[in-house]
Formats: C-alpha cells, structure tokens, sequence
C-alpha cells in the first residue's frame, strides 16, 4: 500500500489531521496496520523531537521511577519518530509486551482482547506541531511515549493483561442475559465501569512517592499515560492544590464518571504497583459478582461501536 500511495502522488507525512495513508486503510477496513516509515514528513520528526525535548525534565520531576526506567530501556530518539519495531526489541524481551500499529479507532472489546495477547494498539500518527499541548485523539507521543515505557515493567505488564481479560468475562456474563434489553443494560454498565477503571488508573494514576508521606501537592507521581504525555497537566495533577487526590479504592473509581476535554479535578493514588494489582483483582471480583451491573450513570458515554463489539463477542 505504501508504494502505490507513493507513486499516486500523495505527499508523504503521517500527521493526525492530515494522513492518507491512515484514510485509505480505514476506508478499506484495515485496523492492523504496518508502520510506513517512509511517509513520516520532517516536520513530523520535528514535531517528535520537540515533544520529547520538552517533556523529559518533566518527567524527571513528575514521573514515577518505573516509568523513568522504561523511557531508558526504549532509548527512543530525541531526533526520529520511533519505529514500532526498534520499540519491539527493546520491550518484547522485558515482559512479552509489544507495540502493534493500527489505523485508528480501536472498539473496546477487541482493545481489551490485544491487551490479554499482550499487544498494545499503537497510532502511529504525529500531532500537528501547531497543537503540541492537547490532542482529543491519541498519536504516537501518546501512545509510545505515554503508555509503552511502563509497559516494560513486570508487575504494570501483568496486570494490564489481567484487566485486558475481563472483557471476555463481561461478554460472556451478558451472554447469559436472554432478555435482549436488560443484556444491554447489564453489558453497558460493565463497559462503562471497565472504561472508568483503565481511565483513572492506566490513564490518569497517580502514586503515593513514598510510603507514609501524605498525597497532597507535591507528594505523589504521576504513572498514567494521560498525564505523562500531557506537558501541562503533568505539573498540574503533581503540584495544583485544585486538584483532589483520593486513595484508590475500587467502588469509588467504578462510580467516578470523568469528562476528557479539561485538566482532571479529581484523580485516585495508589501506593505502589501491588496495590494496583490487587485493585485489578478486586475488580475481576466485582465483576463476576455482578457489582458493576448497576453503577452511578453519567460519563463517559458507551458508543454503538464499542457496545456491538461486546454484543458480538457475547452471541
């Protein structure tokens, strides 16, 4: 696809609002994709090279120990876009996880089913260089520079592919439903209340720096993707006194509806990645007790596309 895009005389670039490579495979219902290397402009490497210019002394302020570790063992290139698979052989030996390029949106289900193979839907497009500070869609600094550094670590690893299985358990309790309305019911609630959970942990967690300091300003690190690619709210959730740091607990965070377009108000500090462990543990419980068949309504919103890829797994 990539030489016949070449020779049709598209130019080459990869940026998130404006790529026709991206738009070629979505329009032929490619989801997996490879990483065209070729098509990234010099203004994307720019762009990267930027974001990760400014961000690293953040990080060194901000960032939990783990996540620092990770960003070392990627050695990504302060200069070049990476390359999924130079950020392969540096993560897959680790903990068997591995970056897989995909051309956008990614419906829940088969998200949570990538991470239980442990896979990690990565976009592979650059945010314009105009709008270094907020982007409503992922892009490769989000997903390689955010997400993939903790991803070399065990006890993180392992407990995102735990949480990537609990997909099929909830498809397959809504498949047990025969009335059609209250499956959906049933399967909307759990949908929301797994998209909660990976959005205040996986997303947007925090970690106690250590242990019996208090969670006020300037006491905790950041370990979500969220706020590690984010060089505003990064510094916001660590030092703002607005910011409300409750300690993790389960039914809070399953019940805690959030909005995606401002810095968080309110965000949940676990104490370490064995307490983030046993909160997965306390939700695969939760689950198949049927607790998150009922949750507090309100956002985020559960979209056709995400409900159907449920309902399909659960038929």
């Amino acid at each position: 696809m990539t030489t016949d895009l070449a020779l049709d005389g598209i130019a080459p670039g990869l940026t998130t609002t404006r790529a026709p490579f991206i738009e070629h495979a979505q329009a032929s219902g490619q989801l997996y994709i490879g990483q065209p290397y070729e098509l990234y402009s010099e203004e994307n490497h720019r762009t990267w090279s930027r974001l990760l210019e400014r961000m690293r002394p953040r990080w060194e302020r901000y960032a939990n120990p783990r996540f620092l570790e990770g960003v070392a063992t990627l050695r990504l290139d302060p200069n070049r876009v990476p390359r999924c698979e130079d950020i392969n052989r540096f993560l897959e030996p680790r903990t068997g996880f591995s970056a897989k390029p995909v051309s956008g949106y990614v419906p829940a289900y088969l998200f949570f089913d990538c991470l239980k193979r442990r896979e990690f839907p990565t976009t592979i497009t650059v945010r314009d260089g105009a709008s270094l500070d907020y982007l409503p869609e992922p892009d490769i600094f989000h997903d390689v520079a955010g997400h993939v550094p903790m991803h070399t670590d065990r006890a993180f690893a392992d407990a995102l592919v735990r949480f990537g299985q609990f997909a099929e358990r909830a498809a397959r309790r809504a498949g047990e439903i025969t009335d059609e309305a209250e499956r959906i019911r049933v399967l909307t609630s759990n949908v929301k209340g797994l998209a909660r959970f990976f959005w205040f942990t996986v997303e947007f967690g925090l970690m106690r720096e250590s242990p019996g300091v208090p969670i006020g300003p300037g006491h905790v690190r950041a370990y979500g993707s969220g706020l590690l690619s984010s060089y505003g709210e990064l510094e916001h959730c660590v030092e703002s006194p607005q910011v409300q740091r409750v300690p993790a607990q389960t039914e809070w965070i399953l019940n805690q509806y959030f909005e995606i377009h401002h810095y968080q108000p309110l965000l949940f500090v676990i104490e370490d990645f064995e307490h983030l462990f046993y909160l997965v543990h306390d939700l695969e419980r939760r689950l198949d007790a049927g607790l998150l068949d009922n949750l507090q309504p309100g956002e985020p919103d559960v979209n056709e596309v995400d409900l159907k890829s449920f309902l399909d797994a659960a038929l």
